[in-house]
């Protein structure tokens, strides 16, 4: 009575639930939820922000804040004769040469990086869903022919109890029957369960229940230059922040230097007047040989491990390429050659039925050829998802999101 006092709540609630479930209909919009959810995602915010607040620094005009100090003398403690002297100062540090410019540099690469990285997370996103996504589709297709399997069983053992309650089949006949309904009915109660975790598993990812139809993506029509590739990218991008790093590490030989402005107000004792002094002085610290022997020989390894690390990921990338597009062909290939044995065994199942109807051939024979043609029902089933799988992991290798 409360919704129907309240149609436009209902018809809100409806909406909202139809549109929800229209952006959970095809893998694209299963991934883009699932990004969403995400909690790696959540932290690239912060990262970003880190990157611009390292650029920001590198463009200021010094490389840090600058310094006061405040000091006085008296010699109250001792002689108390009103003497005093009050300091303060105003310190500056100073950018070394070209120091600035390779930090400028380094903040730059870590922005690109940011981002670099946020592409190469969604892939591997989207790996993760499209790898639950069809294996949702495996169980589902398992558990359909499992309830085939036990949907058949259940007619044939009626067909066999008929016949041998008119003394037309054995005993073992209607036995043999009824423990392969048994069989069937166990195999369609674990398809049921495995069904249920696959779709447990991939509505963790996504949050949303899964679709009535799994589809399938469609076959790359371009394929993508590997160097575009995100993985490859967030490995230069590395490569890049790591080579601008030891850029900054060969630029900074030693502390930053400071000016100094020194302001002075002293007297020698109570009866005499303040004297004002102004002065300005120039730090320059020295060279630490150890320490920046030390710091430049950290960034040169960083720079050889990410120079490494690019050479690997375009190798690699270019290795999952050429496997993937492999698989596709094979796929292709056992999908033609399933459904040339889907049909020799549905024609072979048909003439043993018409002959055990017939009494020309037995229930052994009938349930192994029944059996034959069911495993290649499923063989061609589980041939059609491989095949759409092969697409997807194609797609995923040459780095295209669903």
């Amino acid at each position: 009575m409360g919704i129907a006092r309240r149609p436009g709540l209902y018809i809100g609630c409806a909406i909202w639930l139809a549109a929800f479930g229209a952006r959970a209909q095809t893998l694209a919009s299963a991934f883009e939820q699932a990004w969403f959810r995400d909690p790696i995602a959540a932290t690239l915010h912060a990262r970003s922000a880190e990157a611009s607040a390292r650029a920001d620094a590198a463009s200021a005009t010094t490389p840090g804040p600058p310094a006061a100090s405040f000091g006085v003398l008296s010699d109250r403690m001792n002689r108390n004769e009103g003497a005093q002297k009050w300091e303060a100062e105003l310190s500056v540090p100073l950018w070394l040469p070209g120091q600035q410019a390779a930090r400028q540099a380094h903040a730059r690469s870590a922005i690109d990086e940011v981002e670099t990285q946020r592409a190469a997370l969604r892939l591997s996103l989207a790996g993760e869903v499209r790898a639950r996504w069809w294996a949702l589709a495996a169980a589902r297709n398992a558990r359909e022919q499992a309830l085939r399997r036990a949907a058949s069983a259940e007619s044939l053992e009626s067909d066999v109890l008929r016949r041998f309650a008119t003394g037309e089949l054995a005993r073992t006949d209607a036995n043999l029957a009824r423990n392969e309904r048994l069989a069937a009915e166990s195999e369609a109660i674990d398809a049921q369960t495995a069904l249920l975790g696959a779709e447990a598993r991939l509505r963790a990812l996504t949050g949303a229940a899964a679709p009535a139809v799994l589809a399938a993506e469609s076959a790359t029509a371009a394929n993508p230059a590997l160097d575009r590739h995100p993985r490859v990218l967030a490995a230069a991008a590395a490569a890049e922040v790591a080579r601008a790093a030891l850029r900054v590490a060969t630029r900074s030989a030693r502390e930053a230097p400071t000016v100094a402005v020194r302001v002075e107000r002293d007297r020698g004792a109570a009866a005499e007047p303040f004297a004002s002094a102004i002065g300005l002085r120039v730090t320059i610290p020295f060279s630490a040989g150890p320490q920046l022997r030390q710091r430049t020989a950290e960034a040169i390894a960083a720079a050889s491990r990410a120079e490494a690390e690019l050479a690997f990921a375009r190798a690699e990338v270019a290795g999952e390429v050429d496997r993937a597009r492999a698989a596709l062909e094979a796929a292709d290939r056992q999908l033609d050659a399933a459904r040339r044995r889907r049909e020799l065994t549905a024609d072979n199942l048909q003439l043993i039925e018409k002959a055990f109807a017939l009494g020309e051939a037995d229930l052994t024979t009938l349930l192994r050829v029944r059996a034959a043609a069911l495993d290649a029902e499923a063989f061609g089933l589980r041939q059609r998802a491989a095949r759409d799988e092969a697409v997807s992991q194609l797609r995923q290798a040459l780095g295209v999101l669903p």
